[in-house]
């Protein structure tokens, strides 16, 4: 990957050196995956200030998708820090999925937090290969802040009809009424 040069004090670029490499060695990737966890932990504090009465309108209704089981099922994709658990519903069963593997430490953090919740396990993966999740066995999937960043959102989509559980097993489910305003593969509301 290759960043512009940086400019120099008088504003103009360093003559015959346009690029930097910016991936010397595997650092950048190595530097973000683990500084990313601690920014977010702080920058979702003061995001769910300012977000509080919004997430609680929008997670106010996860209990009508309670499936068969009567236990909430719930997939968060990107979960990063676990800023969302404050807002799941008490009995609510969390598998989180991210490809970071070093916010795992911040999880846990927040599962002591938020004793309400029952953390399933949390899946190292992209959410646009969500492989390690079994078909149609989550009541709900939650995608905070993901959409607008992934590599390729109809192959997450796609995923998240997957693993949804069918409406025809009670409660919410694989329910296209409960994702809209979300671009389909065919670019229709789901």
């Amino acid at each position: 990957k290759l960043l512009p040069h940086p400019p120099s004090l008088s504003g103009h670029m360093h003559p015959g050196i346009s690029h930097i490499p910016v991936n010397f060695l595997g650092l950048w990737n190595r530097i973000c995956k683990i500084w990313f966890p601690r920014f977010l932990e702080r920058f979702t504090v003061m995001y769910n200030e300012q977000m509080a009465s919004k997430k609680q309108e929008l997670f106010s209704n996860l209990q009508e998708f309670v499936g068969s089981s009567w236990k909430l099922s719930l997939l968060e994709v990107s979960c990063g820090t676990g800023a969302n658990f404050k807002y799941y519903p008490p009995g609510c069963r969390v598998t989180c999925i991210d490809p970071n593997p070093n916010f795992e430490k911040f999880l846990i953090k927040s599962v002591a937090e938020n004793r309400h919740v029952q953390f399933e396990c949390f899946v190292v993966a992209a959410g646009e290969n969500m492989h390690q999740v079994a078909d149609g066995s989550v009541d709900v999937v939650v995608c905070t802040l993901v959409l607008c960043s992934v590599e390729n959102q109809e192959q997450i989509l796609q995923e998240v009809c997957r693993v949804l559980r069918p409406v025809s097993e009670g409660g919410g489910g694989r329910d296209p009424s409960s994702l809209q305003h979300l671009p389909s593969p065919t670019n229709e509301n789901l």
